[in-house]
């Protein structure tokens, strides 16, 4: 397999005509449920409805849940929220145009008592054990560290706290295989990992009742921190 070089985080994220190209595209493609399914069948193999079937997940927590959705993008979870949420939910992204979407979403939903913060998933301001569930959708794929990622998601989550999410990992599906490692070429994707290595990153952060779906080449994840 092609080895991809390590990406600058502030060289992939903070680049304005990055963020307004590849962002748009991305925000318009999940967004919008009809053309998300054939897209992420002919890139990766993927049934894109398991997404929107995951975020039932969001709807089922009781009141008072601390949730951090990062990173939050253009705000797709923010569709499986009731308006009556009453939920500590914050949505995080290092994008700052993304963050624009994602408030503009909730304002147009009629959404209240979120906060919104502009933060790096590698090096995050927020306390150790925090959180009774980490959502972290389309992200891990995209990052230079995703395993230093994947530590700080575990820090943040109280002990018997949920990460919960999914990303595009090789070796799964040959053809999304094949665009990530374009995607990866074009300074869209980091190197990733394989659903093996994804595994591992999980146990190195202390994770554990760990499972895994593999649709095409993207793998949903549900993992805990041990009380």
């Amino acid at each position: 397999m092609l080895e991809l070089p390590r990406i600058n985080p502030s060289t992939l994220w903070r680049n304005r005509a990055f963020e307004a190209v590849w962002g748009s595209l991305y925000n318009a493609g999940i967004e919008h449920r009809t053309l998300a399914r054939p897209v992420g069948w002919a890139l990766f193999g993927t049934d894109a409805r398991l997404v929107y079937r995951n975020l039932e997940v969001l709807q089922d927590l009781p009141p008072g849940t601390a949730v951090l959705d990062v990173p939050c993008g253009g705000g797709i979870a923010l569709d499986a929220l009731p308006h009556d949420h009453r939920l500590r939910y914050i949505a995080a992204d290092i994008s700052p145009s993304m963050l624009e979407r994602a408030e503009e979403k909730a304002d147009r939903l009629g959404l209240t008592d979120i906060d919104f913060v502009e933060a790096d998933i590698h090096r995050m301001p927020f306390s150790d054990g925090h959180f009774d569930l980490v959502l972290t959708l389309n992200g891990l794929h995209c990052l230079p560290d995703p395993a230093a990622a994947v530590r700080e998601l575990a820090r943040v989550l109280k002990p018997g706290g949920r990460l919960f999410g999914d990303c595009i990992v090789r070796g799964a599906h040959p053809r999304g295989t094949v665009a990530a490692t374009a995607m990866g070429l074009a300074g869209v994707f980091g190197p990733g990992g394989t659903a093996t290595d994804l595994a591992q990153w999980f146990a190195d952060a202390g994770l554990d009742q760990v499972h895994l779906e593999l649709s095409g080449a993207v793998a949903h994840f549900d993992a805990r921190r041990p009380l």
